[in-house]
């Protein structure tokens, strides 16, 4: 298996973790120091990187998560949406090809889980940056993602851009929780409205409707 171009079975992890960043489902079990700043620069000092590359990377990672004012304050003071932005740093200041992000919502209420995708998001498009996020939240999610991969029992089973894989009927019976806005479509195609194309958005979905109605007064 080839990881940002690595034979994985040939490459020791500390190679790896040069080219692939893990942050977890609960940040909590990925910061221990005693300030923002110290926990951002641990995986570089392990990585042998030179002091004065620390701090600049250190105020790079801090600046783009958008937590600089927090740099001396203690993780666990922090709030949840702020711990998981301090993880986000930590990964990101080591200049990953591909960041894996294990259910970073799980323990945030809609709006911090926003304001997380928004940032893994400004990554991705700003930075290259490749992202695998797992995740269950999927009215959220959707709206970010370019490709879904859907797993059951350690098998993979879907497999397309989020308009395909929530649109069938595979993804239904297996009990994955499409979006609503594509719940929505499903319903309205059974009852002989027809919308054109399949909304993975609420925004997507409002316009959709909109223009429908709008046809029809016409």
């Amino acid at each position: 298996m080839l990881v940002a171009g690595l034979n994985v079975a040939e490459r020791q992890i500390y190679e790896l973790a040069r080219h692939v960043g893990l942050v977890f489902q609960n940040p909590e079990n990925q910061l221990f120091a005693l300030s923002v700043e110290k926990d951002v620069a641990f995986g570089l000092e392990n990585l042998g990187i030179p002091r004065d590359e620390i701090r600049k990377r250190v105020d790079w990672a801090l600046g783009i998560t958008g937590i600089t004012d927090l740099r001396e304050r203690a993780p666990h003071e922090l709030s949840g949406g702020q711990q998981q932005r301090v993880a986000i740093a930590s990964v990101l200041a080591m200049q990953p090809d591909v960041m894996v992000l294990d259910e970073p919502t799980s323990f945030l209420d809609p709006l911090g889980a926003q304001q997380i995708f928004e940032v893994i998001h400004g990554l991705n498009k700003n930075l290259g940056i490749t992202v695998v996020l797992v995740e269950h939240r999927l009215d959220l999610a959707s709206k970010y993602a370019d490709h879904v991969i859907v797993m059951n029992e350690g098998k993979v089973v879907l497999d397309g851009t989020p308009r395909e894989v929530f649109n069938t009927e595979d993804a239904r019976l297996i009990g994955v929780g499409i979006p609503k806005a594509t719940r929505l479509y499903q319903v309205l195609e059974e009852s002989g409205v027809h919308l054109g194309k399949t909304p993975v958005t609420s925004e997507e979905a409002s316009q959709l409707v909109r223009e429908v109605l709008t046809r029809d007064r016409g």
